[in-house]
């Protein structure tokens, strides 16, 4: 599995991933203090959609393309406004040209005393992010590891905010890797919220990656998926998934909104499902 952000950008997983970012963070903008976002496995920021990756693949015109000229319910409608207002600030007219990343939707949206922390690994990446960011006092674009944030860069000043993990999945074993991860951050941070995202291709990868996680002991862990299509042989790519930890006690409803109507919107013949649930609930 090869998820690196630029041949997928603008997807249906992208989609919903970034709606329940931009859902969280409206929720922690409710409250004057201080947040943070720390956002893991950055990218580079804003996309091309008609540039060579994503344009190769075109997997962005069955997912924001769609969502961008769909008649929304009006609560749906409210809901992803968010969203979408970060999408159109980055474009001109009402033209799709460019996506932005989770680091460029968070930074839409933050207040003047809230921070972005973005973390990249790949060099070349690194540098577009950096440019893309270049002068912005209120961000920080390191060239660091992201699962060493997890370890280092808790908790955050503001003691406040989230921490969004986005693996490219480039390697083995990535879904363990995320267990591990959350395991350290949350003995350093319990009161933060995290969100990783995962992709969906055979189930029993992510039915393995939920059991481990309710095997940690750790509380309040809700599970946010959907998928377009059913399960294919040979496995690929047919949902996404969104574990949030310590979530805002609004989103679990707020995507009962908003889920039954994106699966039916990004999904192949109307073969779309949805999963809200929760791996572990209170202590």
């Amino acid at each position: 599995m090869n998820y690196r952000h630029a041949f997928h950008a603008g997807n249906f997983a992208d989609v919903v991933k970034h709606i329940i970012l931009a859902r969280i963070i409206s929720y922690m903008m409710r409250k004057d203090a201080a947040f943070r976002v720390i956002d893991t496995h950055a990218g580079v920021g804003l996309y091309d959609l008609l540039g060579d990756a994503a344009g190769r693949t075109g997997e962005w015109e069955d997912g924001v393309g769609r969502l961008m000229a769909a008649s929304l319910p009006p609560k749906v409608a409210e809901l992803v406004e968010p969203y979408l207002l970060a999408i159109k600030a980055q474009n001109l007219d009402d033209a799709l040209r460019f996506y932005p990343g989770s680091p460029l939707v968070t930074r839409h949206m933050l207040r003047s005393q809230d921070r972005l922390m973005a973390l990249e690994l790949h060099p070349q990446d690194f540098e577009l992010l950096k440019e893309n960011f270049a002068g912005d006092i209120q961000a920080r674009i390191t060239h660091l590891d992201g699962w060493a944030a997890m370890g280092t860069h808790l908790p955050p000043k503001e003691n406040r905010g989230l921490v969004l993990v986005d693996p490219p999945f480039e390697e083995k074993g990535e879904f363990a890797r995320m267990v591990q991860s959350l395991e350290k951050a949350y003995k350093r941070w319990p009161g933060g919220t995290y969100a990783y995202w995962y992709p969906i291709k055979d189930p029993r990868d992510a039915d393995t990656y939920a059991r481990a996680l309710n095997a940690t002991g750790i509380p309040k862990i809700l599970r946010l998926e959907l998928t377009i299509r059913p399960p294919s042989t040979p496995p690929r790519l047919h949902g996404t998934g969104m574990i949030v930890v310590n979530p805002p006690y609004v989103l679990e409803d707020e995507m009962k909104i908003v889920l039954p109507t994106l699966a039916k919107l990004l999904s192949d013949e109307n073969r779309g499902r949805f999963r809200i649930d929760w791996i572990r609930g209170e202590a």
